[in-house]
């Protein structure tokens, strides 16, 4: 397979003009509104058994308004990524447009760096590509955990920091496993590209999975001070599960928050990743609303 390469721009257009999407290529403007400075959506992850589409109904159903596009049935794991054609994205961003959601946040997953740093870059520029197609203000990264690619990755990174601005979109890295897995490695690996347009995307149920239970976010995010801009709302049960409701896990959501808000995270998009797992999408669309009502009870009463 060809290593992906930036769009040129008779690829960037090509989708709106099949489409007539010329106004998602705008960055989403985020004004949380009195009372209101979180976006709370949803990513279509709880719903990956699914094409993506169902995803899309079940949010509209519990009642949200910010799409976090992840993973689907189909092809590939990530509905975006490097090897998507701007065809298919051009059909992603007008799916969720129909349905009067705004793309809050795309998980970008893999850039080919492991093929050369090259490579990674154009692989990552594509993806920017695609996430300002869809209107998207966040592009999230999940790093590397393999430790000969951490130098690489994040070079490639740095190098696109400043397209990634250029086009509205910020980058954001996550605690994921590897050498970032905690708020402090976090921390260094973002401080290493040295850019303000990398930030964190805090991620409280993976504190404890990465470390077997062992470290509660609420002591690490401490360590992240002045990096947040957006959450993905993640809960975990021992002895190693991400798949559940937020508010029914062993996550302190109100003492994060609390602590993250201490730390001048006062505003932006909180996106629910995980569910108890459904068999069917009315199910999974069930606990959808009830994770919605939970985190509006969190944030917004009182």
């Amino acid at each position: 397979m060809n290593s992906p390469q930036p769009l040129t721009r008779r690829e960037f257009l090509c989708g709106f003009s099949l489409l007539g999407l010329a106004a998602a290529a705008q960055p989403l403007s985020l004004p949380g509104g009195p009372g209101r400075p979180y976006q709370l959506g949803i990513y279509t992850r709880p719903w990956d058994q699914f094409d993506y589409r169902v995803a899309l109904d079940g949010m509209v159903e519990a009642g949200f308004k910010y799409a976090g596009l992840m993973t689907a049935k189909g092809k590939a794991d990530e509905i975006v990524s490097p090897d998507s054609s701007p065809e298919e994205i051009a059909q992603v961003a007008a799916e969720v447009q129909q349905r009067k959601l705004k793309t809050i946040s795309i998980y970008g997953g893999a850039f080919p760096v492991a093929k050369s740093v090259a490579d990674g870059i154009a692989g990552l520029k594509r993806l920017i590509d695609y996430a300002n197609v869809c209107g998207s203000p966040n592009l999230l990264l999940g790093g590397t955990t393999e430790p000969a690619l951490v130098e690489p990755y994040y070079r490639v990174v740095a190098e696109c920091c400043d397209y990634a601005a250029a086009k509205g979109v910020g980058l954001t890295v996550k605690p994921h496993g590897g050498q970032n897995a905690t708020g402090p490695q976090c921390r260094r690996l973002i401080e290493r590209v040295n850019h303000k347009n990398l930030r964190l995307w805090y991620d409280p149920g993976n504190i404890f999975y990465y470390s077997n239970g062992a470290l509660d976010p609420v002591d690490d995010c401490s360590s992240v001070d002045g990096l947040v801009v957006g959450m993905s709302v993640k809960d975990f049960k021992p002895p190693k599960e991400v798949l559940v409701t937020p508010g029914t896990g062993r996550v302190n959501f109100r003492a994060v928050m609390s602590r993250l808000k201490k730390g001048g995270f006062v505003q932006g998009p909180l996106v629910i990743e995980c569910l108890d797992p459904g068999e069917s999408p009315a199910k999974i669309t069930a606990q959808a609303k009830k994770a919605r009502e939970f985190v509006e009870t969190l944030i917004y009463a009182g």
